[in-house]
């Protein structure tokens, strides 16, 4: 209290305490909130968890991100060094073998285009148009076919060991 506010003889006035009493109310409720709030376990838990998920995908996407520039430089250098190798086997490679070799893939992409006209001329209608249904929904589902097919090298692989063990 200041000076000003207090009479003659040194005693505040009924208006005076009033005003005085809801300060001290005011001052109080916003002591209780902040009390209540620091007391209040389950909210700072749940301000806590908040914050640790945040910074964890915060790490998690800067640990994608690491993997996928070194992902992309070992691709890099896998390409690079298949590159080299291949330059270095085609060097090493005398002119006559490298000849025979385009002149026999020649011969095989020509082969296989007439056994594929030939049973194309041979094969009846129906079962041209069975194909090609069946074609076009193996393009459709390849990967169904995909892992069917490894599961079908597997287990013919684990049967070939097996009967090898016997």
């Amino acid at each position: 209290m200041n000076d000003e506010s207090q009479n003659k003889m040194g005693t505040p006035t009924p208006e005076e305490l009033r005003e005085q009493v809801e300060r001290t109310r005011d001052e109080l409720g916003q002591t209780v909130e902040a009390l209540a709030a620091k007391a209040d376990i389950k909210a700072q838990a749940k301000g806590k968890a908040e914050a640790v998920k945040a910074q964890a995908a915060e790490k998690t996407a800067a640990v994608r991100e690491q993997a996928a520039v070194k992902a992309a430089s070992a691709s890099g250098q896998i390409r690079e060094k298949t590159g080299q190798a291949a330059e270095l086997v085609k060097d090493r490679t005398p002119d006559a073998v490298l000849e025979k070799t385009a002149q026999a893939a020649a011969q095989v992409r020509e082969s296989a285009a007439r056994a594929g006209q030939y049973a194309a001329d041979r094969t009846p209608d129906p079962l041209l148009e069975k194909a090609g249904r069946a074609a076009t929904a193996a393009r459709a589902n390849r990967t169904p076919l995909v892992a069917g097919g490894a599961l079908l090298i597997a287990f013919l692989l684990i049967r070939r060991s097996r009967g090898r063990n016997r």
